[in-house]
């Protein structure tokens, strides 16, 4: 096998694999216009494990980026998107990396996983919601209590997502976020309260997640709430895998809950439940119990909060 002059041993060893199945002509036959070229990697580190520009399409549609901001490999990553992402804290990791990479705020991180303060630790596995809410500039004589009430938001919730106090002295100006907050009608806001108005309707691949009476219409992120007795079963929409089980906490106002992921590319969300049966990584089929209607998290009453992420929600 004949080599080119000057070829670099650590740059052969790097395409070892390609050169052993490249046959170059004989030493007499070889000239610049016929000896066979290496084919250059997208990756410009040569090292995909150490990060580039290679992405993969997931579901058609999702990006499964190589690295987290560390540098380390982790799991499935839907940016830019409503859907409910998973993160694997890696080392060196900090939350405003996490938070810059999904394009959410820090606090949408601390609220939705029930953290105190900043610490996260390798391993931790991390639920990104992409928080519906309201933004509300703050403008002179506005108070927290007030803002929640003009908005129809929950107070405890946004002290809480805003890391600031109930009774705090509010900067002109200054930004407030009320998660799932409600518009009112002369209200000017940057981000809508209601979101999957324009999904894509799937018809029949959803069944009703529970038995009971619709008692709030289409709010937050495309949910719905129906009414029933503490217990009532509660089952999967559609087959699918548990990608989500939280059966402790307040979850970002969910309490416990569940999500699967579904073949079409959409999620389902069943909260407030008062016992969780389906366990993470679970391959569920369609109408299988998967918990119990319940009243945990931000809930006045016993009923489940249904939401199809990625699709109209057909109830």
């Amino acid at each position: 096998m004949f080599f080119p002059n000057g070829l670099h041993a650590g740059f052969l060893s790097l395409f070892s694999d390609f050169i052993n199945r490249v046959t170059f002509v004989n030493e007499r036959e070889a000239n610049s216009q016929n000896i066979a070229l290496l084919q250059g990697v997208l990756n410009p580190t040569f090292n995909p494990a150490s990060g580039g520009g290679d992405l993969v399409i997931v579901d058609d549609s999702a990006l499964l980026p190589e690295t987290g901001p560390s540098g380390d490999e982790y799991g499935k990553v839907r940016p830019s998107s409503d859907q409910i992402s998973l993160y694997v804290v890696h080392e060196g990791d900090s939350l405003s990396q996490i938070a810059k990479m999904f394009n959410v705020s820090v606090n949408t991180i601390v609220w939705g996983n029930n953290l105190r303060g900043s610490t996260i630790k390798p391993g931790q596995t991390l639920v990104i919601l992409p928080v519906s809410g309201i933004r509300h500039t703050v403008k002179s004589g506005d108070t927290l209590a007030k803002i929640a009430k003009t908005y129809k938001g929950d107070l405890d919730e946004i002290v809480q997502y805003n890391n600031i106090s109930a009774n705090a002295s509010l900067a002109v100006g200054s930004v407030v976020i009320i998660p799932d907050g409600e518009a009112p009608q002369t209200a000017t806001i940057t981000s809508s309260s209601v979101k999957g108005t324009t999904y894509p309707h799937y018809e029949g691949y959803y069944m009703r997640p529970v038995q009971g009476v619709r008692s709030q219409g289409l709010h937050g992120y495309n949910g719905i709430d129906i009414a029933a007795p503490s217990g009532t079963p509660v089952f999967a929409s559609a087959s699918g895998v548990v990608i989500i089980s939280r059966d402790s906490g307040w979850n970002g106002g969910y309490g416990d809950y569940v999500v699967i992921a579904h073949d079409n590319g959409t999620q389902t969300l069943y909260a407030h439940m008062s016992r969780v049966l389906a366990r993470v990584g679970q391959v569920v089929s369609q109408g299988e119990v998967i918990g119990y209607v319940g009243s945990t998290g931000r809930s006045t009453g016993s009923h489940l909060h249904f939401e199809v992420r990625g699709a109209r929600n057909p109830f």
